[in-house]
């Protein structure tokens, strides 16, 4: 199913950007997303299996200036990845993969809603099993394949 249909058959309210890209420029689109995401810090990714949400959370730690390199959190579920911030303290990136929950209360048992809620960014990959949970401020963010390389992502607002 293509998600951007899908969100127009939900009536969900304009967007606050869509941007398309090669995968080769991922890494070009970064400030737009910040931008869009306007200081707030918690990411809820949705797309098909292989639309990229990995490889955009890959980019946007990158783009932050991430020690670690940003890989599948599928079976650890959670993974942190620091960065440094301007005023040099170290920041933390929380990078979720929800896929294998089954349910609202094994997102409790892995302590979801406390990532939720913290200061730090948290990407979430898979995030429909905890959308109850998430906060009022969340973004989401759609990727759309258009092409084998080529992407298109739509930032919605909260």
């Amino acid at each position: 199913m293509e998600f951007i249909s899908h969100l127009l058959s939900l009536h969900i309210p304009t967007y606050l950007f869509t941007i398309r890209y090669h995968l080769k420029e991922i890494q070009d689109i970064m400030p737009r997303v910040l931008e869009a995401l306007s200081h707030r810090r918690k990411i809820a990714l949705y797309g098909e299996m292989g639309a990229g949400k990995t490889t955009f959370t890959a980019a946007f730690c990158r783009h932050l200036g991430a020690i670690q390199s940003a890989t599948s959190p599928t079976f650890s579920l959670i993974n942190e990845y620091a960065y440094p911030m301007a005023d040099g303290e170290e920041g933390l990136i929380r990078h979720l993969d929800l896929y294998r929950l089954r349910n609202i209360g094994e997102a409790f048992d892995i302590g979801v809603e406390d990532l939720l809620y913290d200061p730090h960014y948290c990407l979430i990959e898979w995030p429909q099993v905890i959308e109850p949970l998430l906060p009022e401020d969340v973004v989401k963010i759609y990727i759309e394949m258009e092409s084998k390389n080529e992407r298109k992502v739509v930032i919605l607002p909260d």
